[in-house]
């Protein structure tokens, strides 16, 4: 634990303990001295500072923490905020000015819609992930409610007030509609209870705990009033102190980062309850009109008034419904739009499975017949190495040595495709570039001397090493010259080069033809590439794939064919070298 911890500990027991202790001294007042004007002002007094410092504490925890958890402490602290002002109305009046409270007193809409702030910090349900769509249209379903709700007490208490002033309907339908109000919120919160978890479900306990007190102290304060015992600071007030302390409770025990619960399910039902919970409200409207005319018992002018505000509100949330009406079309459009999406890259995905299954087995049966192919190739090779070795005339010669080139090229093809057909996973080390070369062309030298091909070789000798499986690199080498002999021979070339360098942290080997134009045709015609060669190629490019490198085919203004090899060069952790490039050259005769 941190020392900004430990303090934060040690000041949050402090605060309790001090708001422990005026508690206290309220209940022992409330228990032990008579009505007076002192156990008025002390009553007064003590339930703004319990209210203080639970605004306080609230305010603090919103301002450490983040996203809707802000949003829901915010909204926590603007109802006790919004209790707290009508408190000090009451103190005001009591204290300072010593009279009672006004009986048709203005600000006990303050009172009234100091709970409406603490049913939209219900409704944001910080516990439960929401998307934006949600977000929104939770929004002005609850917009809806708090239009009803404000509605609803327009309705019912301010004709006795304004309209054609009557105390004691007044006091009634302020009360009703005050239960009613905190009956709600406790079943809010109740439900929120049962469907959280954790750290989220002792808050929502401890709301409910608070909310029941108050509403139990709101309730016996009635009745006492109503039998003419009530006074301010009596025993009545004792849940109604308690109540107002736990708020503190609640803000300094609350966790800053309290994390969201994974509830898909119950997001999705509350989102329709509180759906419905707004249609509800827009259909109650008709309801209360018919009430407004078929009550003869009410002044006609409070008739008039509450239809005018029936058909008035009716107006309002007719709007609210179109707009989130228009919000559902949209997102209808969009989910669909989604829907087609995703079922058009489903088919395409299918198809592409369906591909790869008929490449997996043809990479079967193609590695299967290349198997097959090396037993004869390899007799047809040691017969035409034996017949060089037999006395040939001039003529015969060539074709001999034309037999084992392509046989040797056969065998070539043959082991790329198995390398294609059936790749398997090798170690990588670190290997020479400028090596590799040189053993492809020992390795080739029979095809090349054969053809009477002059290679040449430019290999940077400060090259650095690439990291990658040496025997499949060489295959690729072997495979990337053997194409260039072929494009020599097919367009009587007399040399190709090989050639290495690197560009910033590519090593690249390069092989390239000579330039020529063959029987007065342009050399981009014959540029075509045998599609034997292009098997090879593609067998090549798998394997760079695995080494991260790449192959491409470059051909010049002046005809010259180029395969250009790219890898990656491999990480060292050794100073750079300071020496300049040197190009060894050297012709193979």
């Amino acid at each position: 634990m941190t020392h900004e911890g430990v303090y934060l500990n040690k000041y949050s027991k402090a605060w309790l303990a001090l708001v422990a202790a005026v508690l206290a001294v309220a209940i022992l007042a409330a228990l032990l001295l008579q009505r007076s004007f002192a156990l008025t002002a002390l009553s007064d007094i003590i339930q703004s500072l319990l209210l203080l410092s639970g605004a306080a504490a609230f305010v603090l925890l919103a301002v450490r923490s983040h996203a809707r958890v802000r949003l829901f402490w915010s909204l926590i602290s603007l109802g006790t905020a919004l209790w707290l002002a009508y408190q000090l109305f009451w103190t005001y009046n009591e204290v300072l000015l010593r009279r009672d409270v006004p009986d048709l007193c203005a600000w006990d809409i303050v009172l009234f819609l100091h709970v409406v702030p603490f049913m939209a910090a219900l409704s944001l349900r910080p516990h439960v992930p929401r998307d934006e769509y949600s977000a929104r249209v939770g929004r002005l379903d609850f917009a809806l409610l708090l239009v009803w709700w404000f509605y609803l007490y327009v309705l019912l208490v301010m004709p006795w007030q304004y309209v054609l002033p009557d105390i004691r309907a007044y006091n009634r339908d302020l009360n009703d509609a005050y239960f009613a109000e905190k009956f709600v919120l406790l079943v809010g919160l109740a439900a929120s209870w049962a469907t959280s978890k954790s750290e989220w479900k002792r808050i929502y306990a401890s709301l409910f705990g608070m909310t029941l007190c108050y509403s139990a102290a709101s309730t016996f304060a009635n009745w006492a009033i109503a039998a003419k015992t009530y006074y301010t600071g009596s025993f009545y007030d004792i849940p109604l102190f308690a109540a107002m302390a736990s708020l503190t409770w609640i803000g300094l025990s609350a966790k800053n980062d309290t994390p969201v619960e994974t509830a898909t399910e119950a997001s999705t039902a509350y989102g329709v309850w509180v759906a419905r919970c707004s249609m509800i409200a827009v259909f109650s409207l008709p309801l209360f009109a018919a009430w407004s005319i078929s009550d003869q018992s009410i002044p006609q002018k409070v008739r008039i008034f509450r239809l005018s505000l029936t058909l008035l509100a009716a107006f309002c949330m007719g709007v609210m419904i179109l707009l989130r009406q228009q919000m559902l079309d949209r997102e209808l459009f969009r989910l669909l739009q989604h829907s087609r999406q995703s079922f058009d890259s489903l088919k395409r995905l299918q198809t592409q499975i369906v591909q790869s299954e008929k490449v997996a087995s043809i990479g079967l049966l193609v590695g299967g017949a290349a198997h097959e192919l090396n037993n004869p190739i390899t007799a047809m090779l040691g017969y035409s190495d034996l017949l060089l070795s037999t006395q040939l005339s001039p003529e015969q010669k060539p074709l001999a040595a034309k037999i084992g080139h392509y046989v040797r090229r056969t065998k070539s093809l043959v082991a790329s495709l198995i390398s294609f057909a059936r790749p398997a996973p090798s170690l990588k080390n670190p290997v020479d570039l400028n090596t590799l070369a040189r053993t492809a062309i020992q390795l080739t030298q029979s095809n090349w001397k054969a053809l009477n091909v002059k290679v040449q070789t430019q290999f940077d000798t400060t090259l650095p090493k690439v990291l990658g499986d040496s025997n499949q690199l060489l295959q690729v080498c072997i495979q990337l010259l053997a194409n260039s002999l072929h494009l020599v021979s097919e367009r009587g070339c007399k040399g190709v080069t090989l050639s290495t360098a690197q560009n910033t942290a590519i090593c690249q080997l390069r092989i390239t033809t000579e330039p020529t134009v063959v029987h007065g045709e342009k050399a981009d015609e014959m540029s075509e590439v045998d599609p034997e060669d292009s098997l090879g190629l593609s067998a090549c490019q798998g394997i760079l794939q695995e080494h991260r490198g790449s192959i491409t085919r470059e051909q010049g203004e002046d005809g010259a064919l180029t395969f250009c090899m790219e890898l990656p060069a491999a990480p060292t952790f050794e100073k750079p070298s300071t020496t300049r490039v040197q190009w060894q050259s050297q012709p193979y005769a």
